[in-house]
């Protein structure tokens, strides 16, 4: 019997659909090994040999692989191919202490029959350089969380943590919240004439006196007026048309960040639940591994595209050759093939069956996305104008889709705007010249999906780490999501900021940690040694460490209130939290008296009528509605109540997302923001 070893049941069980009897596929239920919780596990006097343990939950699967090991002809390792699953194959082979001569390693991008068929006929031995990439990522992680967490426990608040890529991602957000708080907006004017020649358009006034207008040019609604009346009587003539085809080209297929970006805009997943999905389309067979950053695709895939395309939708559609993408990643690692279907023709709706409808949703947008990809580009008729009135230049363009290409089966948004044909000197009849005032606006606070972006950008983090960084970051009480689902940094988020930023520059610097990661890609290269990366970020950073612990004087954040303690009567200061505020005894430690600061929705709790609806967070930061007078009453809610009751069952109506829905589960009660619903139909206000 020969032993095959991967790490997930679902994967182990899509893999021996393939193979006969001569194999048995097991899973090792994730990390068989890792380095300990309650301590470093990094012997920093021995060349920082990691000291591995196998954590309880995984001591039943290793049970298990030793068992059959030990009656097994042949040890195959069929773990993920990128680090993290070559860092796994090397834990199992060092637990079942494998060799060379019992044990093979095979890798495959995708979980289909003649890819493990393929990769069967080609094993190969563990890579070092990955595993030693992976190492060194998990040891420099441990050395900044283990060693920086502590000092921020004792200079701010107990239960804080840093990270070497977490508190960078938390320092961005920071600095955008900064960015949008100096923010002053600056006023500006636009002028529009609207015309008539056998039909009404518009046109912007882009020149005045030859000289094209910047954005900020006409300031005041004084300058905007005297050019309105300069143009009073002006005769609006056509100086210049000019026609074109306009294509427009497909997106890439997707990598893990363009994958989380879309599923976010297209989907409102969080970056965590792309992931989640996508693994399991991933071990169900139906799609590429899914953690890449390259936009490669085999030879049978463009093959089977350019047939499916032809078939499907007709010559027009197909491209002569195949479309070839180069990703722009900064350090795109490990020859993965893009992320795509499996079976080119395995049409969402032909497997929906098999699919929960989180499943269907990122299904289909991955296989549209492939077949798109390699179909011909959309085609647009474009004209510009430009019409002359007075010593001023405006213009309109206009655009119409000609043939749609691979907007047929993967839309993006486009305007089309028709505009009369004309020739060159006609006179224009003016309906209307306006002015309109505008304000620049601030930068956006980052979304999932452009946060995901700026990681990749700057070259921080890898394909496997920014779902994980996103969660970590709400986790840990650093940042929190507005109603627009964008990150906000919470008041503990800006004094850790700060805080490291003024002591320890380079754990939050951009630049170091991208460089960093440049190392690591240099290690699973074989460019760089391991050992040597760590020597020389530890070193330093541990001096500067012991140098800050007594430099560094522990912040008082207490606040005075006039509230007594209702056990000892000391006064009761508000303390600052992991998780936010709350009030404490000042005698403390002598007396450990502490209560919540309610922050009241303004809703009486529906179940004991008493107590006041209030905004609270559970131990992993994310937020929840329950009543005031908890433990006495537990009535809880997730979503935001608004203090109004649902029309059709008494019940309180809650904010989701852009609607206003009933708390209550069995009622359909739903209406849009500043729309109402009755009988069943949504009305304005």
């Amino acid at each position: 019997m020969n032993l095959i070893i991967v790490e997930s049941p679902t994967k182990s069980k899509t893999i021996s659909k393939f193979l006969d009897k001569e194999y048995k596929v097991l899973s090792s239920y994730g990390h068989v090994r890792d380095l300990p919780k309650n301590q470093l596990g990094v012997d920093l006097d021995d060349n920082f040999k990691p000291k591995y343990v196998i954590p309880t939950k995984a001591r039943k699967a290793v049970k298990e692989l030793k068992d059959a090991a030990k009656k097994a002809k042949l040890i195959i390792l069929g773990t993920d191919s990128d680090r993290e699953g070559e860092a796994i194959a090397w834990h199992i082979a060092q637990i079942l202490k494998l060799d060379k001569e019992n044990s093979q390693r095979i890798v495959f991008h995708e979980i289909t029959k003649s890819a493990i068929e393929q990769a069967l006929k080609n094993p190969r031995q563990l890579d070092t350089n990955l595993i030693n990439a992976q190492q060194a990522r998990r040891i420099l992680d441990r050395l900044v969380g283990y060693k920086l967490s502590p000092f921020l426990w004792k200079k701010v608040v107990k239960g804080l943590s840093a990270g070497r890529v977490q508190s960078v991602t938390v320092k961005l957000i920071v600095d955008r919240e900064r960015e949008i708080e100096k923010f002053k907006p600056e006023e500006y004017w636009t002028i529009v004439a609207s015309l008539f020649k056998k039909q009404e358009f518009d046109a912007k006034l882009i020149k005045i006196d030859n000289k094209r207008l910047s954005k900020l040019d006409i300031k005041t609604k004084q300058e905007a007026d005297k050019i309105l009346t300069d143009l009073k009587q002006a005769q609006y003539k056509i100086s210049d048309i000019k026609k074109k085809e306009v294509q427009k080209y497909p997106s890439p297929p997707f990598t893990t960040s363009t994958l989380q970006q879309d599923a976010a805009r297209k989907l409102y997943f969080s970056a965590k639940q792309t992931m989640v999905i996508a693994q399991q389309l991933y071990e169900a067979g139906l799609i590429t591994y899914h953690r890449t950053d390259s936009l490669n695709l085999s030879d049978q895939a463009l093959i089977a595209l350019h047939q499916f395309i032809k078939s499907k939708f007709g010559s027009e559609y197909n491209l002569t050759q195949p479309r070839i993408y180069k990703t722009k990643s900064k350090g795109a690692q490990e020859a993965h093939e893009t992320i795509r279907p499996t079976q080119i023709d395995a049409q969402p709706d032909q497997i929906k069956q098999r699919l929960d409808q989180r499943q269907r949703k990122l299904y289909d947008l991955i296989w549209r996305r492939a077949i798109a990809c390699q179909m011909a580009p959309a085609r647009f008729d474009s004209t510009s104008l430009e019409i002359e009135a007075n010593t001023c230049i405006f213009k309109a363009t206009g655009q119409i889709l000609k043939f749609d290409g691979f907007l047929k089966i993967y839309p993006t948004k486009f305007q089309e705007v028709e505009l009369p044909l004309l020739t060159k000197g006609e006179v224009l009849k003016l309906i209307k010249l306006f002015s309109e005032q505008h304000f620049t606006k601030p930068p956006a606070r980052y979304t999932e999906a452009s946060l995901v972006k700026t990681l990749e950008e700057y070259g921080i983090g890898r394909p496997s780490t920014y779902a994980p960084i996103i969660s970590t970051i709400q986790e840990r009480g650093y940042t929190e999501k507005n109603d627009q689902k964008r990150f906000i940094p919470t008041e503990i988020g800006f004094i850790v900021t700060d805080l490291l930023k003024e002591n320890f520059p380079k754990i939050v610097d951009i630049k170091f940690t991208a460089y960093l990661e440049k190392d690591l890609d240099k290690i699973a290269q074989g460019r760089q040694n391991w050992l040597a990366i760590l020597k020389e970020f530890y070193q330093p950073f541990q001096e500067n460490l012991d140098k800050k612990y007594e430099e560094v004087k522990k912040k008082n954040l207490d606040q005075p209130t006039d509230k007594k303690c209702p056990k000892c009567g000391s006064p009761m200061v508000i303390k600052l939290g992991r998780f936010g505020k709350f009030y404490a005894c000042s005698a403390f430690p002598d007396c450990r008296h502490t209560e919540p600061i309610i922050n009241s929705t303004g809703t009486t709790c529906p179940e004991c009528n008493q107590g006041q609806i209030a905004k609270r967070r559970t131990k992993k930061g994310k937020i929840f509605y329950s009543c005031s007078r908890y433990p006495k009453c537990k009535y809880a809610l997730w979503d935001e109540p608004i203090n109004e009751k649902c029309p059709e069952c008494n019940s309180i109506l809650v904010k989701k997302g852009n609607q206003i829905k009933c708390s209550n589960k069995e009622c359909n009660y739903k209406q849009s923001h500043g729309n109402k619903r009755v009988s069943g139909k949504i009305k304005k206000d």
